[in-house]
């Protein structure tokens, strides 16, 4: 665990001492090998599924997909924000960079905490640096409410969480993920009870994000720079579903009762979300409903509690983590050469850069989960585990299905196909650098395919 997180922490000083022609390449150079090393960590674990042990940090099989994610992204932010942030006084770079690192460092903490309250702290944590990118580096006015809306909507539901776990410490003696899930069971009945398992999944749901709860994402989403954008679709999103499968085994009798409620919002979100995906005109807009779409499968996966729906849920968090991380570079590299996110504005770019046009298919295909894509599999996963549990699910789960495969069909014909409208002239060849960034996002994804039993989790 150390040899991932020194060289993370030394990557602040290095940016803040490296000469100014090199700091962007060294940074790069620097975060890819961190990347790289923490492949390692998906050797297999050990008999008690739990490795790399210290007193504070562990992985298991259902953090260390995440965790190499995690560290798989860093680089990649580094790579897509060169070009915007160029024009900016070097500081200002520098201090860029270093809040990327600390992003990663909590959520490598996060992660990888064996202690709930660590683990809850760095939740936390998480927000500063979001919040510093996303009203710092955003690019419209809005920006400044949307940091607003992003803070209360986390801070409002995760508060309910800490109240909780103090409460679980009291009454178990431990807060360790080691030895929570062999305390005593609780005998959850009272209408107080009722109202803790709420508190330990209301910052979850809150963070996934759950639809109702949903409005901060788009939000945040549209006026956050690239790499903010890329770090909550890809990372911070998923902590909320990590966070869900570490707490709800703790809370088994009255999942069953009170889960209903969230079900139904989750799958009538991915309906919802999907029809407005329909409707939309700006781009990032669109990508960011889309997730929540996703993640309302997620959360329909993990709440059913099977091993099935568990499985689906991590497959399908770690597959749309690269494939929504994509899609905003992309819309990225759109905005980059066109200064709109309007899709009517930019569209027919199939004709002006061909080889973009390819990977705006791959992506537009992974995220409607062509098969054999792990997206597929996820998506499979959760939805034969839903029909499973009740088989009225599958009207919801299958419309969703459906609108996915339309909204991302519209997004790619509106952005590739069609006429080149007039105004758009003299725009940029893509860059080597966007050829590369796409080409780290999308190779795992196709990787994974021919080894997913990395992204099993527990039930591998």
């Amino acid at each position: 665990m150390l040899k991932i997180l020194i060289p993370t922490l030394m990557l602040i000083p290095t940016a803040w001492l490296t000469p100014a022609k090199w700091l962007w390449p060294t940074t790069l150079a620097h975060s890819m090998l961190i990347a790289l090393i923490s492949l390692s960590w998906l050797k297999h674990a050990m008999e008690t599924g739990w490795s790399t042990l210290n007193l504070f940090m562990a992985t298991d099989p259902l953090s260390t997909p995440l965790l190499v994610l995690t560290c798989w992204l860093l680089p990649l932010m580094i790579l897509a924000s060169q070009n915007h942030t160029a024009t900016e006084p070097i500081n200002r770079q520098r201090m860029y960079i270093s809040l990327l690192t600390s992003l990663q460092i909590f959520l490598i903490l996060a992660f990888g905490a064996t202690e709930v309250i660590m683990f809850y702290i760095m939740f936390e944590a998480t927000l500063i640096p979001t919040l510093i990118l996303i009203t710092r580096w955003g690019n419209q006015t809005e920006r400044l409410n949307a940091g607003v809306y992003f803070l209360f909507y986390t801070l409002a539901g995760s508060l309910p969480l800490l109240v909780a776990l103090l409460l679980l410490q009291n009454y178990t003696g431990t807060l360790s993920l080691f030895t929570l899930p062999f305390s005593h069971p609780l005998h959850l009945s009272s209408y107080t009870d009722k109202l803790w398992w709420a508190g330990c999944l209301l910052a979850f749901l809150v963070k996934m994000p759950l639809y109702g709860v949903h409005l901060w994402l788009p939000k945040a989403h549209v006026e956050a720079p690239v790499a903010g954008s890329m770090v909550l679709a890809a990372v911070l999103l998923k902590l909320g579903g990590y966070g869900m499968m570490r707490m709800i085994v703790m809370l088994d009798p009255l999942t069953k009762d009170l889960s209903y409620p969230f079900l139904i919002f989750a799958l009538w979100g991915v309906i919802m979300t999907g029809s407005i995906c329909l409707r939309q005109t700006d781009l990032k807009s669109l990508i960011a409903y889309s997730s929540v779409s996703h993640m309302g499968l997620v959360v329909g996966g993990i709440l059913i509690q099977t091993p099935w729906g568990f499985t689906g849920a991590l497959i399908l968090m770690i597959a749309h983590g690269l494939t929504s991380s994509a899609l905003f570079c992309l819309a990225n590299t759109n905005y980059e050469r066109t200064h709109s996110r309007t899709m009517l504005l930019a569209r027919g770019l199939q004709i002006v850069l061909p080889l973009m046009t390819a990977w705006w298919f791959i992506a537009s295909l992974a995220n409607l989960a062509l098969p054999p894509l792990p997206n597929l599999m996820g998506e499979l996963m959760i939805i034969a585990s839903l029909f499973n549990w009740s088989w009225w699910t599958i009207a919801l789960t299958g419309g969703g299905t459906l609108i996915t495969a339309s909204y991302s069909l519209y997004m790619f014909l509106m952005t590739q196909r069609g006429p080149l409208p007039s105004h758009i002239i003299g725009l940029d060849p893509s860059h080597s650098r966007e050829h590369l960034l796409m080409t780290l996002h999308l190779l795992p994804l196709l990787l994974l395919t021919l080894k997913p039993e990395l992204i099993w989790g527990w039930a591998g």
